[in-house]
């Protein structure tokens, strides 16, 4: 029997998930993990890396139990990955030299900082598409490399490698046959020229990061190596990558220039599709590579928010305010109209369009009367403010926005999506599958497999679960986003 199924590996900020899809697009089955976070520090985020494997071996061979299929029913499998969060490892053992720095991490900020003031950041915007942000992987290879004892001078010689998420794991899949970064995570480093597809030895020599360590840049789609047999019973191709955000845009067939999705998970992220155009944008939003297939590349305007679902998490971890995440939505329906409180999630510094890694989070509008309600309504309303933030930056950027699609975990929430129409002044589409970043890495992988003809067949495969339409008064509106506005001006350090 013509193996017919996909599995998409989903490596993801707090969890490790697989997820086995049929021919037609359908999850058939699933597995997940969390992964725990680690804070040595105020505004440092890792993870440890060999957890991060072993948990990836585990829900694959979990996923294809439930499935109750074996490794030889797999066209192949599709990865995608938390993107900037960097690894580097010793090239004979496999062994990370340090913990994962997690994109949300902070810590080289004073190194961006130096960057920008001596002058580069028009230099790196022009060539990546980025600014100088400790969000992105090349600052943080270099902290690595000159804090882990003997790591340059290795690094120098060859001996160690270095990546995002999905070269890591490409790496440990095939043995370490394998070094390889897909173009959607190399335009995540702030030393990939997204104009050309390679990386730029002028942004290296700046970072000091030594050429050896990097991946060779590959397609999305294709034929990126093969698993090892001893991992899931058989050798499985591994046919397809790309970063979690811009995976969500293949899954929501995002395929022609405007359509725009926004995925809400840890973080909030939106892309807008320009095909072949690399947009610079006039209101720091990122100008990125929203996948390469065949060797072309197709561009993206997106705007990333660094705390989305993580400020419903710290509601339940933090101040123990709703025992489980889901329980958020009913303790914000008890809220007061109009309650003036505003959330401003800054715990790692704010995102687009602000750009502001001093910024920290802040309650404002508290009176005697505000509670547990108020502070979760608030809570859910910062992901929509901070939504508005994104769109209306594209909109200045010229895009015109329609609709607004959307996927991850939150969106199951009804009230926030129609919260986020309200707040966005555009329908709001929910597709009935939100998985949709597994089923981005699932599309890429069956594209080389052959299960899918091209990346426009798949807008056949997009189907609606629910529309959310505007049904606010603008005046009602713009007077929440105004408070909105007004909440970050307070908290901001530049």
């Amino acid at each position: 029997m013509a193996a017919k199924h996909i599995l998409a590996i989903d490596q993801g900020t707090t969890s490790t998930r697989a997820i086995v899809f049929d021919a037609a697009g359908r999850p058939v089955a699933s597995a997940q993990k969390e992964l725990p976070q680690i804070f040595p520090k105020p505004g440092w985020v890792e993870h440890d890396a060999e957890e991060i494997w072993s948990a990836t071996v585990e829900v694959c061979r979990g996923a294809l139990a439930k499935a109750k299929l074996d490794a030889k029913a797999l066209a192949g499998i599709g990865i995608t990955n938390q993107r900037e969060t960097t690894v580097v490892w010793d090239r004979s053992t496999g062994k990370p030299i340090h913990n994962a720095v997690v994109w949300q991490d902070r810590r080289t900020a004073d190194r961006c900082e130096a960057l920008k003031r001596q002058g580069h950041e028009g230099e790196f915007t022009a060539k990546t598409g980025l600014i100088l942000d400790p969000y992105f992987s090349g600052t943080k290879i270099a902290w690595i490399l000159d804090h882990v004892a003997g790591g340059r001078a290795a690094a120098e010689k060859g001996a160690l490698a270095a990546g995002t998420i999905e070269c890591f794991l490409l790496w440990r899949l095939t043995g370490g046959k394998v070094h390889a970064s897909d173009a959607t995570n190399a335009s995540r480093s702030l030393m990939l020229d997204i104009h050309t597809g390679d990386w730029d030895a002028g942004l290296l020599k700046l970072l000091g990061v030594p050429a050896p360590l990097l991946p060779k840049v590959v397609d999305c789609s294709g034929e990126l190596g093969v698993a090892t047999a001893d991992i899931l019973g058989a050798p499985v191709p591994v046919l397809g990558m790309a970063g979690d955000q811009q995976a969500a845009t293949v899954g929501q067939a995002c395929v022609k220039p405007g359509m725009v999705k926004a995925t809400y998970g840890t973080g909030c992220f939106a892309l807008l599709n320009t095909g072949s155009l690399a947009v610079r944008s006039h209101n720091r939003l990122l100008t990125t590579i929203a996948y390469q297939v065949g060797g072309r590349r197709t561009y993206a305007l997106e705007g990333s928010i660094f705390i989305a679902g993580a400020a419903v998490q710290w509601l339940r971890d933090g101040l123990h305010l709703i025992a489980k995440s889901a329980d958020v939505e009913q303790v914000a329906a008890r809220a007061k109209a109009d309650h003036g409180v505003y959330m401003v999630p800054a715990f790692v510094g704010l995102g687009a369009p602000y750009w502001d890694a001093g910024a920290r989070g802040a309650l404002l509008g508290l009176t005697r009367d505000s509670g547990p309600a108020e502070i979760a309504a608030a809570t859910l309303d910062s992901v929509c403010f901070q939504t508005r933030d994104l769109v209306e930056a594209m909109r200045s950027d010229g895009a015109q926005i329609d609709e607004l699609r959307v996927d991850g975990g939150m969106v199951v929430n009804d009230p926030l999506m129609q919260r986020l129409a309200d707040t966005v002044a555009v329908p709001v589409e929910r597709p009935k599958v939100i998985e949709t970043t597994a089923l981005g890495a699932a599309f890429l992988a069956g594209l080389q497999a052959g299960l899918w003809p091209s990346l426009e067949a798949l807008s056949q495969t997009w189907a609606l679960d629910r529309a959310f339409r505007p049904a606010e008064d603008a005046a009602s509106r713009d007077r929440r986003y105004a408070g909105w506005k007004d909440a970050v001006r307070r908290v901001r350090t530049s």
